[in-house]
């Protein structure tokens, strides 16, 4: 039966979509679920990372994302008095190193023009629980689904699915703060290949991140995000942008001209996160992958980067027995450790990005500069920015 297993995915975004071209090509037959009516991207661009890209590489879809994306060649971030926080150059961990900036749009068209059967995808159908023999799937309606050989949640954060199998949740809580996000166009900014932020105290960070192409529009993106409090983020309204401008003008006077199409808040898109930890991403013949297993707080940018390399380790799994079981012990301790490291990253490093702790931008914006001009510490921050394993926090 091995390379012919009945598989269920639930959820189509990143995990999701790696996952299904991943198991289609070794043979298995699969049943794609997707809780929205129509599919499509969720969020803004983001920061695809060397390890990622390796993944689009096995995929086959490397330069096509290339061609798609913006090479990103250095992150530098600076405090409202213009010190530099953070200056970090790809180039510096290795010479061919960088990241590619895309929009959420670009690689989700990517990876569904690349699977075959996307037309088969079951739309519209919001998979709310496993059954109790752990071989069959229940929507919202009460349809009943299977049975399958192995079941692949990869239904985001906010996983239903998750929520249906509580033994497995060690810590699940949302942040306090969030983003609001949009995508503008990026033809007057001179910064094409390095992700900028700027930093108000830890109460506020602005952020621009070229992402090249979009599917639905001509020309150069940015993403520009603003951190807020998670109140502020629900209750964002045309007063709240207002006060946004004002901001932008004190912390990034350079940036303001590029918010100049931005007229309703409703242009702006709202963003909260989730930290979640699993005991184990294995539940009988059940697998997490994505942020439906390990979501995370975006300041280490790795979120689809994550997803790629949980939906490659699992093929890898699959193909290496010909015992599901087997497989799904060999799945964990592929990504146990990398997942660990950058989920307790994330949350250290989000108080000193994100909080109301004022002391803490003191203290980060003293050592961070410092601290990677040390030839040690810079080759860990870089490997970490690059989405590597590090022999930190082993």
């Amino acid at each position: 039966m091995h390379g012919r297993w009945h598989i269920a995915i639930v959820g189509y975004g990143a995990a999701g979509q790696a996952a299904s071209l991943f198991l289609a090509e070794q043979g298995h037959r699969l049943t794609v679920f997707e809780q929205a009516a129509a599919p499509g991207p969720v969020g803004a661009g983001f920061l695809l990372q060397p390890t990622g890209l390796s993944v689009l590489a096995r995929l086959g879809l490397h330069e096509q994302a290339l061609a798609q994306g913006q090479r990103i060649e250095r992150l530098h971030g600076c405090n409202v008095s213009g010190h530099c926080v953070m200056d970090m150059r790809y180039a510096d961990h290795a010479a061919d190193c960088f990241g590619l900036g895309l929009t959420r749009g670009s690689l989700f068209t990517l990876l569904r023009d690349a699977y075959a059967d996307s037309a088969q995808i079951r739309t519209g159908a919001c998979i709310e629980t496993i059954d109790a023999d752990g071989r069959h799937l229940r929507d919202s309606a009460g349809e009943r689904y299977g049975p399958f050989d192995l079941i692949v949640a990869a239904d985001g954060a906010h996983s239903r699915l998750r929520a249906s199998v509580p033994q497995l949740v060690r810590r699940q809580r949302t942040y306090p703060w969030g983003a609001i996000w949009c995508l503008l166009p990026a033809e007057k900014w001179p910064y094409h290949d390095v992700l900028q932020q700027r930093y108000g105290g830890t109460r506020e960070m602005i952020g621009l991140l070229p992402v090249g192409r979009r599917p639905d529009r001509d020309g150069r993106w940015l993403t520009f995000y603003f951190s807020l409090p998670g109140e502020q983020i629900d209750a964002f309204d045309d007063a709240a942008l207002v006060r946004l401008r004002e901001r932008v003008t004190v912390l990034w006077p350079e940036a303001l001209p590029l918010l100049a199409s931005i007229g309703v808040p409703q242009q702006l898109q709202r963003a909260r996160y989730r930290d979640v930890v699993l005991r184990t991403p294995v539940q009988g013949r059940t697998v997490f992958i994505g942020d439906a297993a390990h979501a995370m707080s975006p300041q280490l940018g790795q979120g689809v980067n994550m997803a790629l390399l949980d939906a490659h380790a699992l093929a890898d799994a699959l193909a290496a027995s010909d015992d599901i079981e087997a497989a799904l012990q060999l799945y964990p301790r592929a990504r146990r450790h990398h997942v660990a490291v950058y989920q307790r990253l994330s949350r250290w490093l989000t108080p000193l990005f994100q909080s109301e702790r004022d002391g803490l931008a003191r203290l980060r914006d003293i050592t961070f500069g410092p601290l990677g001009r040390m030839p040690l510490a810079r080759g860990q921050m870089l490997k970490i920015l690059a989405g590597m394993k590090t022999s930190w926090l082993r």
